[in-house]
């Protein structure tokens, strides 16, 4: 199986002054889950090359067995360094696409074009797609075929209200995921905060937060296995 991999490109925290981007443990959870299983692991971000990496996510305090073999991982990082332009893939290339968090997304990808062409256009094609923690925010402008809103009546999951004021930016970013969700028309379900969540609703599985990465993976590759067999 070949997997793309969609990391953010946006590395300012609103008007903070501090830096964001992608949330490593969301990267490297998944990275692992797909490559130890034998996948082809592609990453891509709108601008292309280095993504920004969310400095709060390689604090001692949230490293884990995953991000330290990521760090470790010479082949990853250099990867990792030259992700393809978004614009350049094509979902006819890759059998599902992975999009990690971390808050980074909420401000290039949930609002890229690209990107939600990509999304509408794997489950136009029957392959299932994966978003977790922030990333599932990037699903407010795809539509389905019949332009209503991708999410409307889909059971879905995401970073929760209770979780953004826990870090303290519900004042900070640009729309809460699951305020928007539910706006949408999503069924919005949650566990307690931080706590692994993975909801799947047909091709579309989302995860609530760090700890719902890997979860999230491994039921990616499951639902690619049973559309492998039907």
């Amino acid at each position: 199986m070949k997997i793309l991999m969609v990391l953010t490109s946006h590395d300012q925290l609103g008007t903070t002054g501090r830096k964001t981007g992608f949330w490593l443990e969301e990267l490297a959870a998944p990275y692992y889950v797909f490559k130890d299983a034998g996948n082809e692991v592609v990453l891509a971000s709108p601008k292309g090359g280095q993504p920004p990496l969310d400095p709060k996510s390689n604090e001692p305090a949230f490293q884990t067995d995953l991000t330290r073999r990521f760090e470790a991982d010479a082949n990853a990082k250099a990867q990792l360094a030259e992700t393809v332009r978004l614009d350049s893939v094509s979902q006819a290339d890759f059998d599902t696409v992975f999009y990690p968090g971390g808050h980074g997304p909420m401000w290039d990808l949930a609002e890229n074009k690209d990107s939600a062409a990509l999304i509408e256009s794997f489950l136009s094609a029957g392959k299932p797609i994966a978003l977790v923690c922030h990333a599932p925010g990037v699903l407010r402008h795809a539509k389905t075929p019949e332009g209503r809103p991708l999410v409307e009546g889909k059971n879905v999951t995401g970073f929760t209200n209770s979780e953004e004021a826990a870090v303290e930016l519900t004042d900070v970013v640009p729309f809460l995921v699951e305020d928007e969700l539910q706006a949408k028309g999503g069924i919005f379900s949650k566990a307690e905060d931080w706590a692994p969540n993975v909801v799947s609703d047909g091709l579309l599985i989302t995860g609530q937060n760090p700890a719902s990465s890997a979860p999230a993976a491994t039921a990616l590759l499951a639902q690619l296995a049973t559309s492998a067999k039907s």
